[in-house]
């Protein structure tokens, strides 16, 4: 049961001065790179996007790229890190609607066999939170975090019924201030401005239309081909909390065609899903207590160039998504260690900033979809080679051999990322080659991560042959070999392969703990003794894959990605 609010908790939403200044600004910066059309800007575009100084930046940069939200490249590229969609997830898991809703989202999609989403309102936009796709020729390319105009979309006649004057004055400014749609980089930009008062009245209908329907229609208005149909889903107090939409292309249906095959199962799906969110919840487990608070000890290493009151804004806002429902005052400064003043003036300004809300009587602030345009969908694109290259990079920065990923296919290794050292001698392999996976390290870790019995079926029905006079042939040898490397935690095969050619290897998890793939070094046989490898390479090559694992830890906690 919460506790009564006290006197503190219940001034929680009493008005307060200006934003805590290095927040603002560190939100500006990770805003900017987030919107920029390129993956990457440099110091001087981030001045001129946000008006900050160059100084200003500069530390801004750097406390993020401490935390692991920010990576720079080459010394002067600055680009938004996996770990970032920590803030999004804690979104996320805030609101509680994928948690509660997407069950049910997914098995929709099954059943009619087509694309589902659900969105949220987010100001005068529309937010997806949640996307069951289907894998077709013609794919639908939203992300979770990505924001539509409301005259664009289904979802947003739906939320529009509900808006306010405050809305529809920020629509209006909107349309007025960006009638190309160019702030909303998930949609394709008009061609020319639409005249203002059309685009209005065409809204007021449809707003009309599904108001009286209870459902709403997008025949191609984001784009030639695409259409779409949503219910509202609403809160057992009546809002409209979410939008359930069925999306197609008109190569399969037309709008009516569209609504006649899936409206039935919508309006199905969202009385489940309005049944699923008047169920009492579980109670909420409370967050773990936090340790001290950890900034202070970045401050006294890193100097003045590091931002504590960025960090601490930010681990407020990370907080706030340790359990659905947001967190009381008292609860937040519990979760990061900081005082309750500190994590007050936090709150206060993530709420200033259109982050965050009380909600309930006050006593609980949670966070705002707005959080998921910090570069949420952004991230959410990349692929799992993506996410592995930086972190080969430095890898091969720290041992100065090429490094690589690989995954099984068939019986074979294929790679699906690698950098190259720079040498007179060194090992020429390419993205998408494959070689037999009993012969390789990347190959006998990934047969380790498998069921014995599974490993064993692979190597028995593997075309085994000595590829040199090092070659492990024999059956039983192979099994060792395996078994050695599930003992072990890494495999180092030595010129099976290649003559000249050794290789140490270990596994890369997912975020259930299972192998998804492999990391490697590559390295001549004549540089040393197995040994000497081990003691060189290992270390790094561990720390490598334990950092491949966490961003993939943070990108799968809410979005499916495909690993080759």
């Amino acid at each position: 049961m919460p506790h009564a609010a006290t006197a503190s908790e219940a001034d929680a939403a009493a008005p307060v001065g200006e934003p805590v200044g290095p927040l603002e600004r560190g939100l500006a910066v990770l805003r900017a790179l987030a919107a920029h059309p390129g993956p990457r800007m440099r110091p001087g575009d981030l001045v001129r996007a946000t008006g900050l100084a160059r100084s200003t930046v500069d530390r801004i940069v750097a406390t993020l790229t401490h935390l692991g939200y920010l990576r720079v490249e080459d010394d002067r590229d600055v680009l938004l890190a996996p770990r970032l969609m920590e803030l999004g997830n804690a979104y996320l898991t805030c609101c509680g609607l994928p948690d509660a809703l997407e069950p049910l989202a997914v098995a929709l999609a099954d059943e009619l066999d087509e694309s589902v989403s659900l969105a949220v309102p987010d100001r005068a936009g529309v937010r997806f939170i949640s996307q069951s796709t289907r894998r077709r020729t013609m794919a639908l390319a939203f992300q979770i975090g990505d924001l539509l105009p409301a005259e664009r979309c289904a979802p947003g006649a739906l939320f529009a019924s509900d808006w306010g004057p405050e809305q529809q004055a920020d629509w209006r400014a909107r349309l007025r201030d960006d009638p190309l749609d160019a702030g909303f980089p998930a949609v394709p930009p008009r061609s020319a401005p639409p005249a203002p008062d059309e685009v209005e009245s065409a809204f007021r209908q449809r707003v009309a239309d599904a108001r009286g329907a209870g459902w709403a229609v997008d025949d191609q208005l984001i784009e030639p081909g695409l259409v779409a149909v949503a219910v509202p889903v609403h809160a057992p107090d009546g809002s409209t909390v979410c939008a359930l939409s069925v999306v197609s292309h008109t190569s399969r249906h037309s709008a009516r065609s569209l609504a006649e095959h899936a409206l039935p199962r919508l309006r199905e799906y969202g009385a489940r899903m309005e049944a699923a969110l008047a169920s009492p919840a579980p109670p909420a487990t409370p967050p773990a207590p936090g340790g001290p608070d950890t900034s202070r000890a970045a401050k006294a290493e890193l100097g003045p160039e590091f931002l504590q009151s960025l960090t601490r804004g930010l681990a407020v806002l990370t907080a706030l998504g340790s359990a659905p429902g947001g967190l009381t005052l008292s609860g937040a400064a519990e979760a990061t260690g900081l005082a309750r003043a500190t994590a007050r003036r936090a709150l206060l300004s993530l709420q200033q900033l259109g982050y965050a809300a009380p909600a309930g009587e006050g006593r609980r602030f949670t966070l705002l979809p707005t959080v998921l345009e910090l570069g949420y969908a952004r991230l959410s694109r990349l692929s799992f080679a993506e996410i592995a290259q930086p972190h080969l990079a430095r890898l091969v920065e720290q041992v100065h051999d090429s490094a690589s990923v690989a995954v099984l296919a068939d019986d074979d290794i294929m790679y699906v990322a690698r950098v190259h050292t720079v040498r007179i001698m060194s090992v020429n392999i390419t993205v998408g080659t494959r070689f037999p996976a009993y012969a390789t390290s990347m190959g006998r870790v990934l047969l380790a991560g498998l069921p014995e019995r599974e490993a064993a079926e692979r190597l028995a029905r593997a075309s085994v042959r000595p590829l040199t006079r090092f070659t492990r042939v024999d059956a039983a040898d192979l099994a060792e070999a395996v078994a050695q490397a599930r003992r072990d935690g890494h495999a180092l095969v030595d010129q099976e392969l290649e003559e000249g050619l050794r290789s140490i290897a270990v596994p890369v998890h997912d975020r259930t703990g299972r192998v998804v793939a492999a990391v490697n070094v590559s390295t001549h046989a004549s540089r040393g003794t197995l040994d000497d490898v081990r003691r060189a390479v290992l270390p790094a090559l561990t720390a490598a894959a334990s950092a491949i694992e966490a961003d993939l830890a943070v990108v799968t906690e809410r979005v499916r990605l495909s690993i080759p």
